[in-house]
């Protein structure tokens, strides 16, 4: 599964140079606190689109692949191909009925077959040609499929309250535009992508996990900053006395903030089919 900070940003070829690097230690854990953070909600939503028995899979930046596994221990799927341009947190984790490639979604060969479910979470927002993307991907859904994408949105304002989170955050998002070309403006318009996409209907929903201590999110997010500082720093928004308050922050009984959603969108290839091709 894709987790915030994962991805498979192929586009650039920085996303796992630049700052989040697949090799750096502790690297696996951060990605695997962000699955215990949103994967219930991911795998209530995939089970209630039908993923199930006789399914064929695409999970697209599987990450580590909590969600591809949970889709066929859980949910009994037939099988799951899991991709991402670095797949060695997938090999170290194998499991019957998974099959790992490590490939790169933008490039123009990449057609794997049709399949009932093609799932990205925290991948496309790394990416540029937003639309181009998600038109190829609900190509690869076979009739009667769904097609289901995850991405961070951003619940900051120039109306929010001014905390430790929320200054880091707003310096965590344009530092990320800046070095790997994080995009999550665009985000809010998925629903209306997977309708010129061809599928129907579509949906959406907004997911907020709460910041406690100690929390799944709150380590995510402390974990990202200390990845992230640099890039953070290069704003002039934040100095490394406000990121060290704010990973502080988000660790204690005062932090009074919403952490960023997760916005799912998911819509349907129009026709009957059960398989991939």
């Amino acid at each position: 599964m894709s987790t915030p900070g994962r991805g498979d940003a192929q586009g650039s070829g920085r996303y796992g140079e630049a700052v989040f690097r697949p090799e750096q230690a502790g690297e696996g854990e951060r990605i695997d606190f962000g699955a215990l953070a949103y994967d219930d909600i991911t795998m209530a939503r995939l089970r209630a689109l039908g993923a199930g028995p006789g399914w064929h899979c695409l999970d697209v930046g599987a990450g580590t692949g909590t969600v591809s596994r949970r889709l066929l221990e859980e949910a009994g799927v037939e099988s799951v191909l899991a991709v991402d341009r670095d797949v060695r947190f997938l090999r170290a984790r194998p499991a019957p009925g998974l099959d790992v490639r490590e490939v790169d979604v933008t490039a123009p060969d990449f057609a794997p077959g049709r399949f009932r479910l093609v799932h990205a979470r925290f991948v496309l927002m790394h990416l540029p040609e937003h639309e181009r993307l998600i038109g190829r991907l609900a190509e690869l859904v076979a009739p009667g499929g769904v097609l289901v994408l995850s991405d961070a949105i951003d619940l900051t304002s120039d109306r929010t309250p001014d905390t430790p989170y929320t200054e880091v955050m707003r310096a965590m998002w344009r530092g990320l535009r800046d070095t790997i070309g994080t995009d999550i403006s665009w985000v809010p318009s998925y629903p209306q992508l997977l309708s010129g996409a061809g599928l129907v209907p579509v949906a959406a929903e907004i997911h907020v996990p709460p910041l406690e201590p100690g929390s799944p999110i709150s380590r995510f997010w402390a974990d990202t900053w200390e990845r992230s500082r640099t890039a953070m720093r290069a704003t002039g928004l934040v100095d490394d006395a406000s990121v060290d308050t704010a990973i502080r922050y988000v660790d204690s009984e005062e932090c009074a903030s919403l952490s960023a959603g997760m916005l799912t969108a998911w819509g349907r290839k129009p026709g009957l089919g059960t398989a991939s091709d």
